[in-house]
């Protein structure tokens, strides 16, 4: 399967610690920006598909006895809206069923706007056919 790059969105319209909501080919992506490094998941949640981009960033909460817990990795997950299942945003994986949810992962990465303006680039091209003459002026 061949890839194609999309560019969605500056470094700026994404800071550090926000998201964006991007369409790329009919599909809608949540694009994360943790601390300078971009993600990209798939913005339904698989349980009934909520929209990510708009559930709430977290941390995790981790527990070694009731009462006693500590947050880790603060805005690494986000969290379904409708019925707050969790999802890792570097890996799409699910904390509410790991072993077999996990949100899709596309590849994302930041790229110089020279280095994109240099192509590879091919224009489509048809055949084209004269079945008349025209008289053309130039001025």
């Amino acid at each position: 399967m061949t890839t194609t790059k999309h560019v969605v969105a500056t470094i700026e319209e994404v800071p550090p610690g926000q998201h964006k909501k991007v369409h790329v080919k009919g599909r809608d992506i949540a694009l994360f920006n943790l601390n300078g490094e971009f993600y990209a998941l798939g913005d339904k949640c698989p349980h009934e598909a909520g929209s990510l981009c708009t559930g709430k960033v977290v941390g995790l909460a981790i527990s070694k006895e009731p009462g006693d817990y500590q947050l880790v990795r603060p805005g690494e997950f986000v969290k379904c809206p409708w019925h707050g299942w969790e999802f890792d945003i570097r890996t799409g994986q699910s904390y509410c069923d790991p072993q077999k949810t996990r949100v899709r992962m596309y590849e994302s990465h930041v790229e110089n706007g020279d280095e994109l303006a240099k192509g590879p680039y091919v224009a489509e091209t048809f055949k084209v056919s004269v079945d008349q003459q025209y008289v053309v002026i130039e001025l």
